[in-house]
C-alpha cells in the first residue's frame, strides 16, 4: 500500500501535535530513563542544569522535520520552557519518536542555551531500520551525543561535555531510515516571575 504525501504529512503533523499529551508523566518517565542509564546518571549529580524533551517527533520523505517541547532546569529547578524544531533534507523515510536531554556543564553553557534562540550546527544522524533501535547521533557542532535501543535499556556512548554541553537520546519507537543533514533550533522562554 502506497502512502500518499498528503496522508504522510497529516500523520507527521498528528505525531507532532500529540507529542505534548500527558507531558507531566512523560517528564518523570524521561528523567527516570536517563537517570537509570549508566553513563548519564552522573550528569544529574554534577550538571549545572539541563533541558529535557520527553518526546520529540521526527519524520520525513526526502524533506523532513522534527519538533518537541521541553523544560529547562537549573540546579534541579524548572526555570523555563523550550521548543525544538528541525528541518532535514536528504535521504530519509519514515517516522520516529525519541526523548532527548541536553546537560549544561556550567553557568556559561546554560546562559548560551537560554539566551533566546540557540542552534546546534549541522548534524549527521543515522537511525537503524529496526523499530526502536537508534544508532549513534553526531551533532557536528562539537556536542557529544549518544543513543540507545529503548527507554528501558538506555546506555550512552561518548559521555562527556563538549563546549559545555552533552546530548543524549533514547529511542521511544518508530521506523525511520535516514542519512540527513540539518540543525536543531531551540527557542527558550523563561517562566514568569511569581
Amino acid at each position: 500500500m502506497r502512502l500518499s504525501a498528503q496522508r504522510f504529512t497529516a500523520m507527521l503533523l498528528l505525531l507532532f501535535c500529540t507529542s505534548g499529551v500527558a507531558q507531566a508523566d512523560r517528564y518523570e518517565e524521561a528523567i527516570q530513563s536517563f537517570d537509570s542509564a549508566t553513563e548519564t546518571d552522573r550528569f544529574f549529580r554534577t550538571a549545572y542544569g539541563y533541558a529535557l524533551f520527553p518526546t520529540i517527533g521526527k519524520g520525513g520523505i526526502g524533506i523532513g522535520g522534527a519538533y518537541g517541547k521541553g523544560r529547562v532546569y537549573r540546579q534541579g529547578e524548572h526555570v523555563g520552557d523550550v521548543s525544538m524544531t528541525q528541518l532535514t533534507m536528504g535521504v530519509q523515510f519514515g517516522g520516529q519518536a525519541y526523548s532527548q536531554i541536553i546537560f549544561f556543564e556550567d553557568a556559561r553553557a546554560f546562559e548560551i542555551f537560554t539566551s533566546g534562540n540557540f542552534e546546534f550546527s549541522a548534524q549527521a544522524t543515522a537511525v537503524a531500520i529496526t523499530a526502536g533501535i537508534s544508532a549513534e547521533a553526531n551533532t557536528g557542532g562539537g556536542v557529544s551525543a549518544g543513543a540507545s535501543g529503548g527507554r528501558n535499556d538506555a546506555t550512552a556512548r561518548h559521555a562527556g561535555y563538549r563546549k559545555g554541553m552533552a546530548v543524549f537520546t533514547i529511542a521511544r519507537g518508530g521506523l525511520m531510515y535516514e542519512a540527513t543533514i540539518g540543525g536543531q533550533k531551540f527557542s527558550y522562554e523563561p517562566l514568569a516571575a511569581p
